[in-house]
């Protein structure tokens, strides 16, 4: 791009991390399991922190989570939990690193349930992106019904750090919703999908 291109408001253009991010990743409809536990994890781990700081240890977490595979998660023994405890390049929480193995777990039985976890999520927006119409970060809800419902019936399956807010925030980031503002670059792109 030859001119400064406009992105939305919450991105740091200082860090070129978060710029790739928003550019690349943020708001594309994903389809792929692998890809929607990644997120699951992140946003939980993101709980009460900035994004920035979970972006700057995203490969860490991938190390640490052998590459987001959700079988070996899901069957992760204490000493496992206790060596990920001691890593510096991940949010060292109990209760988070707990909730990966546990949301591992519900998230096979939600792949055997419905064929696929990608299947079970996109029934929540009727199989398509939601088009918002944003014209500023200000106009950007922390919570929809949508992310209320799926956050619901998450919890009801026995997941864990799947609050409605942070359900919104996973909404966002992996496509199911286009909150990019209609200022911002993506957004048409965005609207493509």
């Amino acid at each position: 791009m030859t001119k400064q291109a406009v992105r939305c408001r919450w991105v740091n253009e200082n860090n070129p991390l978060y710029i790739a991010y928003h550019d690349r990743e943020w708001g594309v409809p994903v389809y792929d399991d692998k890809v929607h536990f990644e997120f699951l994890v992140l946003e939980g781990a993101q709980a009460g922190l900035s994004w920035e700081t979970i972006l700057k240890r995203r490969e860490t977490y991938r190390k640490a989570f052998d590459q987001f595979d959700v079988r070996k998660i899901a069957n992760y023994t204490q000493a496992k939990v206790d060596e990920l405890l001691q890593d510096p390049g991940i949010i060292r929480n109990r209760l988070k690193v707990a909730s990966c193995i546990i949301n591992a777990q519900k998230f096979i039985e939600i792949q055997r349930e419905f064929g696929s976890f990608n299947a079970y999520v996109w029934q929540f927006v009727e199989g398509k992106p939601l088009q918002n119409h944003r014209k500023s970060i200000q106009e950007v809800p922390v919570e929809t019904k949508e992310a209320q419902a799926l956050s619901a019936n998450l919890k009801k399956r026995g997941f864990t750090f799947v609050g409605p807010t942070i359900m919104y925030a996973y909404m966002q980031a992996v496509g199911l919703v286009n909150d990019h503002t209609v200022d911002c670059f993506c957004y048409k792109e965005r609207c493509l999908h």
